[in-house]
């Protein structure tokens, strides 16, 4: 049986496939066969490099909570430049015009992965879109210490808001994704009463 490609960065390639798969068929799609076919190779090379399909799961969404993580030192760098506005529409589009929606259908979806992550990741809420809040509220919070949010802004709260009506916004994704000035908006109405 031929093996496909010769794999140099397995996880890498077997997460990346993986995510097309989700953005293609959703999360009812996603099994370790058409990840495997997507990524050109042998079925066994996923069970060899993990337990099982769920813990596959769980280290792309691990690893994808990752690449969200080291976006907020970013964001927190550029704390006080250009419109606050702009840079959470910005980071609105980047979390759910990826795979981030299909990702949070996905562990709603299969319970054995909600254990896993919630055993690696203990908290509330959703993994990921708990994450990209935080990511958020982090970064809201900088603004406020600068100045540029009023000094009671809750950005607790702000931030979870923000994830919530974004997240309604790219749902769908048999039709077009919403235009970047209708995230905009919706950015300046959630931020309205604390911008300065």
């Amino acid at each position: 049986m031929p093996t496909g490609i010769h794999l140099r960065d397995v996880r890498a390639q077997l997460f990346d496939a993986a995510e097309r798969v989700l953005l293609r068929e959703g999360p009812s799609g996603l099994t370790s066969r058409a990840v495997t076919t997507e990524a050109d190779c042998a079925k066994g090379v996923l069970h060899r490099h993990f337990e099982d399909f769920d813990a596959f799961l769980a280290a792309l969404v691990l690893d994808r909570i990752h690449r969200l993580e080291a976006r907020a030192d970013d964001l927190r760098a550029g704390a006080g430049t250009g419109d606050v506005v702009e840079t959470v529409a910005e980071v609105l589009t980047e979390v759910f015009s990826s795979v981030a929606v299909s990702i949070v259908a996905l562990i709603t979806f299969r319970d054995e992965l909600r254990h896993r992550l919630r055993a690696a990741r203990p908290g509330p809420g959703i993994p990921l879109a708990t994450d990209a809040a935080n990511v958020l509220a982090d970064y809201l919070a900088a603004e406020r210490n600068l100045g540029r949010l009023a000094p009671d802004a809750d950005v607790q709260t702000l931030a979870p808001t923000l994830i919530g009506a974004g997240h309604l916004l790219f749902a769908d994704r048999t039709g077009e994704p919403p235009s970047e000035e209708a995230v905009r908006q919706m950015a300046a109405t959630v931020l309205a009463g604390a911008l300065r």
